[in-house]
């Protein structure tokens, strides 16, 4: 009998505007979720962008993200199942610990964040992407959802959140635009819903290919 060969584990990367609904949406598939805004940069670290004009951080910018740490940890995970995560605490911005993910023999996960896009291109030359999708609704919808989140879970300032909401409903469209020329594909949830189930189909399939391809011949 020879020893089965490991099932092959791909990610659909789910981004979107910020409030666009893609910690619920992740949630709903069943899916194991990595969550991509655990790896922001920490308040002080002196490469932190700013926004244009005033003194606040622009969170919302990929170089207040660590984009190196998110694509090595998908690619541990594809790679055996496991790995290390941050924990991210954002009312102070800051990495409040470390725990363990782990998504045993699942073929698919997703990975969830508004940098997502970002690292499309990398995770496909990895030969671990299934999907890339971008979340999109109407910008004032989004705008709501996400004030009333970030004022419950006490993100940030009052003063900020204001300033930041405004400032991404008018950025909406072009935010979604640039996460679709990085190759995500926009969509609202219901087609989203979809193409998870479609690649968590394809994946379980290949998985069973890959399986009885590696059984041995009868005698």
């Amino acid at each position: 009998m020879t020893a089965h060969p490991p099932i092959p584990t791909r990610v659909v990367l789910l981004t979107g505007p910020s409030g666009a609904g893609k910690t619920r949406l992740a949630a709903r598939s069943g899916l194991p979720v990595l969550r991509l805004d655990d790896f922001y940069k920490e308040a002080g670290d002196p490469t932190l962008p700013l926004v244009a004009g005033s003194r606040d951080v622009d969170w919302d910018s990929p170089a207040s993200w660590d984009a190196d740490t998110a694509v090595a940890a998908i690619a541990e995970l594809c790679r055996s199942g496991r790995t290390r995560v941050p924990v991210y605490d954002i009312s102070v911005s800051a990495r409040v610990g470390e725990e363990s993910f782990d998504i045993e023999r699942t073929p698919l996960f997703i990975a969830e964040g508004i940098f997502a896009a970002d690292i499309v291109e990398r995770v496909r030359e990895l030969g671990v992407l299934a999907d890339a999708l971008c979340l999109r609704g109407r910008p004032t919808t989004t705008f709501r959802r996400r004030l009333a989140r970030d004022l419950k879970e006490g993100r940030k300032s009052v003063p900020f959140l204001l300033r930041r909401g405004w400032r991404l409903m008018r950025t909406e469209r072009a935010v979604v635009a640039r996460q679709t020329a990085l190759g995500a594909h926009p969509c609202g949830k219901e087609e989203a819903l979809g193409r998870l189930a479609s690649a968590a189909a394809g994946r379980c399939v290949q998985a069973r290919g890959a399986r009885r391809s590696s059984a041995p011949d009868p005698a």
